[in-house]
Order: structure tokens, then C-alpha cells, then sequence
């Protein structure tokens, strides 16, 4: 199946024993041929959530397989070869409030007066599509304290992008998800701290957050949404892995993904207390084996796909993100704003983000982990400064 044209590239998507594999021809095919042949050995090595003789569903983060959100996919990917910045990701907060406390919470000193209106949130995400976003995340604080959320879902152009949205499952009712999935929301990813629901409940500052995650893991299920366990690893707790993976297998989970800590909100005097270059890699290889397995949910180790053995950091060239107030960032957990989409055409911000030094040229490793980049930008920032730093103002 063509699952992209034009005049000097043509690509091609088949499934040969459950699997896709691409095929491209034309003058820029020598040329993409690297970033094909990477497509295909993860296809190849990766474990799909779903398969059958006519889709594939790869992950929670992937469109399905063929489709018109997967040729975006393409297009991102032959536009990153050609070195052209496409915001393949826009994850969005459209809240502040959570009942939870979390001590690692990278938004915790993210200012937000106000919240962006529905209308607001509507016209960014499609001004992300246009830019060439495919997958739109919601964010918080807590999704599930806008009642207005399943709005802001169902305004998605479903045939240019999938929807998701991060929740702790707090309030996540069945009958809410049932309203999600008929908005056509795509995946959940419901946070989990610690596979023990003491440990969980304190890392969140709330007794009952446990449950309250089981609970909407539950919800997520019985809608046939896809679910996701987003598991943020650090010294603490990452050597858990095998018991957050039981965890996820038992729940029924389709996919367990793990982030990395990043200093940063109430984890910023933690420096010290993150992942190494060498947990990174051992993430990679637990990915790797666990989705060997036939049974069980798919493991996707971000740092390991967001590092330099895979794709480098996203932020600023591939993701940005809003807050709820409006200020766009180069991604969830770099306080540095470029504008706010308020004030200007997201467009505008995203070409000013793109012309910074820090965000002119691909970064083998996320930039929040760079000493040099924290030294440069983050530690420059006053603690009694409004945060996110405006760049855009100074």
C-alpha cells in the first residue's frame, strides 16, 4: 500500500508475517534510505499491541498502520532527513489543578492564572496540525478537572492526528471514558509511580491515588480505549522495572511506557538524583526483551527511543508543548517559553523556537540532562522568577 507520493520519494507499507515493513523508490530514496531501514528494524524487533491481515496498531504513541495519520508519520520523517523541523508531537496542558502533590512534578512551578478557554485549545491543536503535529496529547495538571475535555477530543481532526491524553486516573468514571472513546479519544496514559500502593500514594501526597489509577486503568479497558501504564523512572525506583512490568501485565495494560526523571518543578534541587547514560541503555535493553515475549504489553523505554541510539531528543525540533496559560515550550519539562499562543500565531512561535542556538541542530540526548544547556538557560533563572522564562521578551 502507498503510504506516501511524491515526485522524488515513493514509499510503500506492506505486512510480511504480521509485520510492516516499508519500501521506498525514487531520486530521494538513497537519501531516506537510513531513516526506512531504522522504521523497519524497529517494526521488525518491536513488539505491536495489535495485529491483524489488514492493521497493525504498533503503540500507543504510533498512528495505526496503514492510515492517513501514519502518512503523516512518513511525511515528519522524510522532512527530518531533509532537516526540516516538524512538531510531530503537541502535548497540551489545559489545566494546573491536580489533587495530587507529586514530589517529582515538573510543572509545579509553571504559573497559570488563568486557564486557556476550549476554544483556545481547539484553535492551537489545529494550528499544530497544519504545522504537521499527527499526535496531540491533553495535559495537566489533572485532565480530568476540565469537564470540558471530551470537547476538546472530539475537535481533533481525527484524519490527520490521534488524540491522547496523561491522567492519574482521578475521576475517571466508565461513564466518562465511554464519552472519551466516543469523542475518539486513542490512548490514555495513566501515571504510575510505584507498583506498591503505599510507596505510590506517597510519592503522589495523596492517599486513595492508587486506587484512583487502578480505577481508571479500569474505565480505560472497559472502553476499549488504549492503555497506556506511564511510568517516570529515577534512582528510586528504577530498579522496580520487572514488578511495574508484572504490574502492567496482570492490569491487562497494552503498553508499558517509562520516561526519565528530569530536575526540573519540584525535582530542580535533585540534580544529582536522575538516570544515567548507562540506565538508558539498560532500558533499551529491557524493552527489547520484553517485547520478544508474545504475550504481555509492549514496553517503549522513551529515553531509550529519545536518545542516540534511536531518534535524540524531540524537544524544540519534533515536540512542543503548551501550557495552560499559553506559553509554548520546547517540551513538558524545559521551562523556557518562546511566546505565548495567546498573544501570536503558533507558527510564529514555533519559526522563533527553531532559530534559538539551543534548538538549530539535533541533540543525541535530552537537553533538561545537559549541564552545559542547564548552565546556559535553567540556572540562569531566579527561584523567585515567573516561570517559564520568556525568551521571547528579553
Amino acid at each position: 500500500m502507498r503510504v506516501y507520493d511524491r515526485s522524488v520519494i515513493k514509499i510503500d507499507a506492506g505486512i510480511d508475517n504480521g509485520k510492516v515493513v516499508l519500501e521506498s523508490e525514487g531520486a530521494l530514496s538513497p537519501i531516506a534510505k537510513p531513516i526506512i531501514s531504522k522504521i523497519n528494524d524497529i517494526f521488525r524487533e518491536e513488539k505491536p499491541i495489535y495485529v491483524d491481515d489488514e492493521n497493525i496498531v504498533f503503540s500507543t504513541w504510533v498512528p495505526p498502520v496503514p492510515g492517513e495519520v501514519f502518512n503523516r508519520l512518513i511525511s515528519a520523517e522524510i522532512s527530518s532527513i531533509l532537516r526540516k523541523r516538524v512538531p510531530d508531537q503537541l502535548s497540551i496542558g489545559i489545566t494546573s489543578r491536580c489533587p495530587n502533590n507529586c514530589i517529582h512534578c515538573g510543572a509545579a512551578d509553571i504559573i497559570a492564572k488563568t486557564e486557556l478557554t476550549v476554544e483556545q485549545i481547539n484553535g492551537a491543536v489545529s494550528q499544530s496540525i497544519e504545522l504537521g503535529s499527527y499526535y496531540i496529547s491533553f495535559d495537566g495538571g489533572e485532565t480530568m478537572m476540565r469537564n470540558d475535555l471530551t470537547e476538546m477530543v472530539k475537535a481533533v481532526d481525527k484524519s490527520k492526528a490521534i488524540a491522547a491524553c496523561f491522567t492519574s486516573g482521578f475521576r475517571l468514571t466508565e461513564e466518562r471514558a465511554k464519552d472519551l472513546k466516543a469523542a475518539g479519544l486513542y490512548a490514555t496514559h495513566i501515571s504510575i509511580d510505584s507498583p506498591r500502593e503505599e510507596e505510590h500514594d506517597r510519592v503522589r501526597g495523596r492517599e486513595g491515588a492508587f486506587k484512583d489509577s487502578l480505577q481508571g486503568i479500569k474505565s480505560t479497558l472497559e472502553a476499549g480505549i488504549l492503555a497506556d501504564m506511564f511510568v517516570v523512572v529515577s534512582p528510586h525506583n528504577i530498579d522496580d522495572l520487572e514488578d511495574f512490568y508484572g504490574l502492567a501485565e496482570n492490569l491487562g495494560m497494552h503498553e508499558l511506557s517509562i520516561y526519565e526523571i528530569v530536575a526540573v518543578g519540584r525535582w530542580l534541587e535533585h540534580e544529582d538524583e536522575v538516570i544515567s547514560d548507562s540506565d538508558v541503555k539498560m532500558l533499551g535493553r529491557f524493552q527489547k526483551e520484553k517485547n520478544r515475549k508474545s504475550e504481555g504489553p509492549r514496553v517503549t523505554a522513551l529515553p531509550y527511543f529519545m536518545g542516540p541510539d534511536q531518534f535524540g531528543c524531540f524537544a524544540g525540533r519534533r515536540w512542543m508543548h503548551v501550557t495552560p496559560a499559553g506559553d509554548v515550550l520546547p517540551c513538558a519539562y524545559t521551562p523556557l517559553s518562546f511566546g505565548n499562543l495567546v498573544e501570536e500565531e503558533l507558527n510564529v512561535i514555533w519559526k522563533r523556537m527553531g532559530q534559538h542556538d539551543a534548538y538549530r541542530k539535533n541533540a543525541d540526548f535530552c537537553r533538561m540532562r545537559d549541564q552545559r544547556f542547564r548552565q546556559k538557560y535553567i540556572h540562569v533563572i531566579p527561584k523567585e522568577a515567573a516561570l517559564p522564562l520568556r525568551l521571547d521578551r528579553l
